[in-house]
């Protein structure tokens, strides 16, 4: 007698394949997070500058340290940016485990992906740049076209095909 898979089984397989997955990224997250600094748009990045400025006084420096860099969406600054999508992972992860919570991980999933496109062209761009080099121009040119495979199969558990 042939084994047959149905369509839940298939399903749930691929949801931890993925959780898996978003589980090892999260923990790279927090073990490497240099890995992840070229692909969070320096526009969304606070610059925090304090101690660096001795000739400014305590008030000024905490001014500056608080102000956004780059404007209304420089709210955090790159380790933090980093920290927060690792525990987004991680949450996604465990949601993709749990039957009832699958759906609605599976489409923040979905878009978290795609929200990380906007950081793998930024990196992609400065690669290219003047100061890009050879080794980032490899990495982000490879890396960029990734995102679709994932967007797509996130997609999929979310069961956006389906009909019934």
């Amino acid at each position: 007698m042939p084994f047959s898979w149905s369509a839940r089984t298939t399903q749930t397989i691929s949801a931890a394949a993925m959780s898996a997955l978003l589980l090892v990224s999260a923990r790279k997250h927090f073990q490497q997070p240099k890995f992840f600094a070229p692909v969070v748009p320096d526009y969304l990045c606070r610059e925090d500058y304090a101690g660096e400025d001795t000739e400014l006084d305590v008030g000024q420096v905490r001014a500056k340290a608080t102000a956004p860099r780059n404007g209304a969406l420089a709210v955090m600054s790159r380790e933090e940016w980093i920290a927060v999508s690792g525990l987004l992972e991680a949450a996604a992860a465990v949601g993709l485990l749990i039957p009832p919570t699958r759906k609605a991980a599976a489409c923040g999933v979905t878009l978290m992906f795609t929200a990380f496109l906007a950081g793998h062209v930024d990196a992609l761009r400065r690669a290219y740049s003047a100061a890009g080099t050879p080794s980032a121009r490899r990495i982000h040119t490879l890396r960029l076209p990734l995102q679709v495979p994932l967007i797509l199969w996130a997609w999929s558990l979310a069961g956006a095909k389906r009909a019934a």
